[in-house]
């Protein structure tokens, strides 16, 4: 039993490695739980995404999504914390400050765009990118975005939202 554990885990967290939110236990896994419990790592700090503007776009995603699960999604608004949900609303003011993205844009078009500059990215089409990096959500030129993405900076309020969306969803937190 320990073993077949040991075999499964690493195919887990290779899958988590692309997007927590949509391939959590492999597609099976509570996409919420998933980001929340990945964040630490993909938000902690933000500067482990230097270079990579494909990951900072995936993770500044599932910010977006934490933000707006906690918000919006009863079965965490309810029970969590009310700092964690101002605190991800407060990440998410940060990151998008960070990286040229209106105040005012909605979360979940946020979401929608930024994933698909990512998925883009790692397909090799800039041009895709570029295009979903454009439009009324967006305060800077798609060009400055991405360039953004590739460098981006340790993002310290981020960084705390990540810690208290992973602390929420922890065993034992819940009933």
């Amino acid at each position: 039993m320990k073993r077949r554990t040991m075999l499964v885990l690493p195919l887990i967290l290779a899958a988590c490695d692309i997007d927590p939110v949509t391939d959590y236990m492999g597609g099976f896994g509570d996409p919420v739980r998933g980001a929340a419990l990945f964040a630490p790592r993909n938000l902690g700090d933000t500067s482990r995404w230097q270079g990579d503007p494909a990951g900072a776009a995936m993770a500044a995603a599932q910010l977006e999504f934490l933000a707006r699960s906690f918000r919006e999604n009863p079965i965490y608004s309810v029970p969590s914390n009310p700092a964690t949900s101002q605190t991800l609303q407060s990440a998410v003011a940060e990151m998008r400050a960070a990286l040229g993205i209106a105040p005012g844009a909605r979360n979940a078009d946020v979401e929608i765009l930024l994933r698909r500059a990512s998925v883009a990215l790692r397909e090799g089409s800039q041009a895709q990118a570029l295009a979903a990096l454009t439009g009324p959500n967006f305060t800077v030129p798609p060009q400055e975005v991405l360039r953004r993405l590739g460098d981006l900076p340790r993002l310290p309020i981020v960084s705390a939202a990540a810690g208290m969306a992973a602390n929420e969803i922890s065993p034992g937190r819940r009933s």
